[in-house]
């Protein structure tokens, strides 16, 4: 019978014709043959089953096979013996290589054939040691499949005891194995079912027997917490976590994160790739365990490891938000990630640019299920801005994308990240090594944050822009000087020349930061940048000074020359400087000159002062305030009129009653001009007095064309608070001048004008004002319109020679900081001489982010202009404003710059503006400048530079030859550019090395921030839970900046 099978089966016969002839042989089996017969039909069969040419072979040889062997179960009980199948097993079946899996398909079903048969035992025992010697070869994912679906059917097969430990072991490094090369979707799904039926055989095992359970896992730890570069374990292990039970996950945990074996590179490793997971479909939990194990390493404070993770792999696990199958673990993972990474901005930031294009993808699909993922989308990313507020040039887009979906409140938000925070933040955060990156694609450097250091940050780039000043530090000659002017050279030479992305200033901090601020604190950039400009200009007059006397004895040899230094430099001080040739550099470009004008209400009597300044603090008009002095008691004030107003009656021949709002009471920040000789920390000085204006017809305008707020109130530009400034203003009451021809206080007028113009014009808005009740500093968070041209009306005078003109003169704080927030109306009277107004235009705009002076984040807007740019056409237009200026001009009526001003501003869009923030320096638009408060409330301008328009740069003059200079900037000298060059190679060799060390997976590496730049040694900037926001999850200080 084998015969005529064998040569049915290899003959030309139709296919119908062989299965008639197929089925009266598988019929015969029920007829008696011999042992010699069975065992030929035997080996026919085994034959077409292994090597059948075709699948018509090789189901012949299973359909005959089954019907011999059930009808002959003795006969194949003895040709189907153990050494039979061993032989299969080690040396495979002629041609057939003994890891075909049609050997195991053969096997598996033989033993279906014989299960009744008592040979059977022999062939489980056999097989125990068998597989478990398969396992350890590491067989490809279909063997290993059909292994496990033998074991499945057979558990007997199974190894016992400490085999079966051994077995589960061996079994999921066999999985760790596992790869998949095709892409196609076919091959894909055989791959995952392959890997199910795998991990299926180990839940079984598991359950069946639970000693195996914790080394399987151990097994599983090991494999994915391997440093080893060579192997990298498939992500085909995920498909174990589902059968883990979550009963186990607190156990685990920390026994993993307290394990003192567990080195930290094993632990980032095995985060990592349990990471990798959220990839593996249909794979339940992994999610759970993730974010259960950054919690772990949490509560034991092993921040390196955490910051490492998120940095490497929130990336990943964002662009897992695309696939639906994984979809929501992702987004678990990414939202604990990112609201747990309190410390800094820089994860957040690496999806930033990615968020805009997944809202898009998911709004444009209009399913539900996108449209309830996206809700909880938004909501983590409206917690990440809000925490990380002062970057509009990366939310606005985001802002744009999502503002159709509810944005949650800030009592949830702040309530989100407090329960998502680190429970404490590493001391060794500061100490951690940065990646370094090359330099931005602006051209510009950033500055670190060496630790709530943005204040000086902004300041100096917006000092650094300011062009014309920028050179002549640059190109003043101080070898063998030791000066902060010599450190501000130094560090204005490296933002301009350095290859680093960011430099870390902390020479110029140490040598800059006032005595009086504390370390690592929030301060006043204002008050910093006043500071730095009186230590510039102090340091100049006294080196002059000893330049003088250099011939008689060296530079501060001895006591005595020391304090004839000294003198003489005083001396200096109190001695008009009318020369240009005898100004600082500092006088030079922000120093101008305000007269004071104050005539006795009684007498008539008048007295003048001229006093110098640096720059202007601009209180805000009363109108625009109210709404933001919540703690001013307007209740208990007397005589509250109907409309919330308080009228006084000042006694004289002209007083009549005025409108007064006390809510202006509490503006005064500091000095309305720079006491050039700075002793201690400026006083807060907190107004209550009364006051008065001769005519209530004559009231302040603003102008007309300003915008409007949502509620129809007008947004005050900075050319109102600069009106309201040198408004007149009444000295009444506890505010009384002392007449010296009336002998006694009297009542008195008090006007302000501007007799000498600067080329930089600093003016800072006094946001920041002193709650007497709670003894806070408030901020005011009023929008500002920030005009592209501004008109600085400058009242020019023949002669100071009987007035005080020197630099640091004897001012009264009280005098003249207690009245800046109460200006009045001017009194009926005009001056005969009408001011000429002078163009400035917008250079840089520092801005404060946050609800108070205690907390928040400095960042600078800027932008390059030089003394002679858009010259004609700026001198001719002020030509013409010039010939129709009037006192209504300067009370802020419809002036003819408007139409030029916006188109001067049309032109400006499309010049390059800066937006420096800490290390990061982006593009930005005059546009970003103007939203800034209305996109982001918090975020408000504080101090602003504006650059004279000049008919010629009065500076040029003292420039080396054109030729030698470089993109404008004069060349560097010997000692800057050696300094430079040095670093630059440091800078490299840091690179190689991170490189190499990279690549070697140094077991030693610690975390790395990659803020754009930190530089290799130096701890970042600081993101305190408080900056901008008022809130925060560390238990800190309030006063954090980031």
């Amino acid at each position: 019978m084998d015969k005529i099978l064998e040569g049915l089966v290899s003959s030309s016969h139709p296919l119908p014709v062989k299965r008639v002839i197929v089925r009266k042989v598988v019929e015969s089996a029920e007829h008696w043959l011999d042992e010699a017969q069975c065992e030929a039909m035997f080996d026919l069969t085994t034959r077409l089953i292994l090597e059948g040419q075709d699948p018509f072979q090789r189901q012949v040889g299973h359909q005959v096979l089954e019907a011999y062997a059930r009808y002959h179960r003795p006969e194949f009980e003895s040709f189907f013996n153990k050494t039979f199948v061993l032989g299969l097993l080690q040396q495979g079946y002629h041609s057939l290589d003994r890891k075909d899996v049609a050997i195991l398909d053969y096997i598996h079903n033989g033993l279906k054939l014989i299960m009744s048969c008592p040979s059977v035992l022999d062939l489980f025992s056999l097989l125990q040691v068998e597989v478990l010697r398969m396992v350890c070869e590491r067989p490809e994912p279909p063997l290993c499949a059909r292994l496990s679906d033998l074991l499945t059917d057979f558990v007997q097969c199974i190894p016992k005891g400490k085999l079966s430990i051994t077995f589960c072991q061996q079994l999921v490094r066999t999985i760790g194995h596992f790869q998949c090369v095709s892409c196609q979707e076919k091959e894909l799904r055989e791959y995952v079912s392959q890997v199910t039926k795998v991990s299926n055989l180990l839940q079984n095992i598991w359950k069946a027997e639970p000693s195996t359970l914790l080394p399987s896992l151990q097994e599983i730890f090991a494999s994915i917490s391997s440093t080893d570069a060579s192997f990298e374990p498939s992500v085909a292990l995920a498909s174990l976590v589902q059968h883990i039970p979550l009963q186990m996950i607190t156990v685990l945990i920390r026994s993993l994160t307290t394990d003192p074996n567990v080195k930290d590179a094993s632990m980032t490793q095995a985060l990592c790739r349990m990471i990798d997971w959220l990839s593996w479909p249909l794979a339940q939990h992994v999610d759970t365990w993730v974010i259960a194990l950054l919690k772990g390493l949490a509560a034991v404070q092993k921040f390196t490891i955490l910051i490492d993770v998120t940095l490497l792999k929130i990336e990943l696990v964002f662009n897992r938000l695309w696939f639906p199958l994984v979809r929501p673990g992702a987004l678990a993972v990414l939202s604990h990630m990112l609201l747990s990474f309190q410390h800094s901005p820089e994860a957040f930031h690496l999806i930033v640019p990615h968020v805009v294009n997944l809202v898009h993808s998911f709004k444009s699909d209009g399913l539900p299920s996108s449209t309830a993922f996206l809700l909880q989308l938004t909501e983590l990313v409206h917690c990440m801005m809000y925490h990380y507020s002062g970057f509009p040039d990366l939310y606005e887009p985001i802002l744009e994308a999502i503002k159709d979906f509810p944005k949650p409140s800030e009592e949830k938000i702040k309530l989100i990240l407090n329960q998502s925070a680190w429970t404490s933040q590493s001391n060794s955060l500061a100490s951690c090594l940065s990646r370094l990156s090359g330099k931005s694609e602006t051209g510009k450097t950033g500055l670190i944050n060496l630790g709530n250091t943005c204040y000086m940050n902004s300041v100096i780039q917006a000092l650094f822009m300011a062009t014309d000043f920028r050179r002549q530090v640059l190109s003043l000659n101080l070898n063998g000087c030791n000066s902060l002017m010599k450190k501000l050279q130094h560090l204005f030479a490296f933002l301009a020349h350095t290859q680093r992305e960011a430099y870390a200033p902390r020479i110029f901090f140490e040598a800059s930061r006032p005595p009086w601020f504390t370390p690592r604190s929030q301060q006043d950039c204002s008050e910093y940048l006043r500071f730095l400009l009186d230590r510039l200009h102090e340091e100049e007059k006294i080196l002059k000074v000893q330049s003088l006397h250099k011939s008689s004895e060296s530079l501060g040899c001895t006591e005595t020359s020391l304090q004839e230094v000294v003198s003489k430099a005083a001396a200096l001080t109190e001695t008009p400087c009318t020369s240009d040739g005898e100004k600082t550099l500092i006088e030079k470009m922000f120093g101008g000159k305000l007269q004071t004008h104050i005539r006795c209400l009684n007498c008539r009597s008048t007295s003048q002062k001229v006093e110098a300044f640096t720059d202007l603090s601009l209180a805000f008009c009363p109108s625009s305030s109210v709404e933001n002095l919540s703690f001013q008691d307007l209740a208990s004030s007397p005589d509250i009129q109907d409309d919330g107003l308080l009228r006084t009656i000042v006694s004289g021949p002209s007083e009549e009653p005025v409108v007064y709002n006390p809510a202006t009471a509490a503006f005064v920040h500091d000095s309305v001009v720079n006491e050039r000789t700075i002793h201690s920390p400026p006083d807060e000085f907190h107004c209550t007095e009364n006051t008065s204006v001769p005519n209530a017809s004559n009231k302040i305008l603003v102008n007309k064309d300003v915008p409007q707020k949502p509620g129809g109130e007008t947004t005050p530009s900075v050319t109102d608070l600069l009106n309201y400034f040198l408004a007149p203003e009444i000295l009444t009451d506890d505010n009384q001048y002392y007449c010296e021809n009336c002998a006694s206080l009297q009542n008195a007028e008090k006007t302000m004008q501007i007799t000498e113009e600067p080329e930089y014009l600093i003016l800072t808005l006094l946001r920041f004002s002193y709650d007497q009740k709670y003894h806070v500093r408030r901020k005011i968070l009023d929008n500002v319109s920030l005009p592209l041209v501004l008109e600085l009306p400058v009242k020019r005078t023949t002669s100071f020679s009987s007035l005080s003109e020197s630099w640091s003169v004897d001012v009264d704080f009280t005098d003249i900081s207690e009245n800046l927030a109460k200006k009045l109306k001017p009194s009926g009277t005009e001056d005969a001489c009408c001011p000429k107004l002078v163009p400035y235009l917008l250079s840089s705009v520092v801005v404060h982010s946050g609800v108070s002076s205690e907390s928040g984040h400095y960042y600078s807007y800027a932008r390059n202009i030089t003394g002679t740019e858009s010259t004609y056409q700026m001198c001719h237009q002020s030509e013409t404003l010039a010939l129709a200026s009037s006192q209504s001009h300067l009370l802020g009526r419809e002036s003819p710059s408007a139409i030029f001003e916006q188109d001067l501003e049309n032109k400006e869009m499309s010049k390059e503006w800066f937006l420096f923030n800490d290390s990061r320096v982006t593009f930005t638009s005059f546009q970003s400048v103007q939203k800034i408060t209305s996109r982001f409330p918090k975020d408000t301008a504080y101090v602003l530079l504006y650059k004279k328009q000049n008919s010629t740069n009065g500076l040029s003059g003292n420039n080396p030859t054109s030729g030698l200079w470089v993109n404008g900037d004069p060349p560097l000298q010997k000692e800057l550019m050696d300094a430079i060059t040095k670093d630059n190679k440091l800078y490299l060799q840091e690179q190689e090395l991170n490189a190499r060390a990279r690549a070697l997976q140094a077991a030693s590496a610690s975390c790395s921030f990659r803020p754009n730049g930190f530089d290799d040694n130096d701890p970042p900037g600081s993101c305190g839970p408080t900056g901008g926001g008022g809130g925060g999850g560390f238990n800190t200080v309030g006063r954090l900046v980031f």
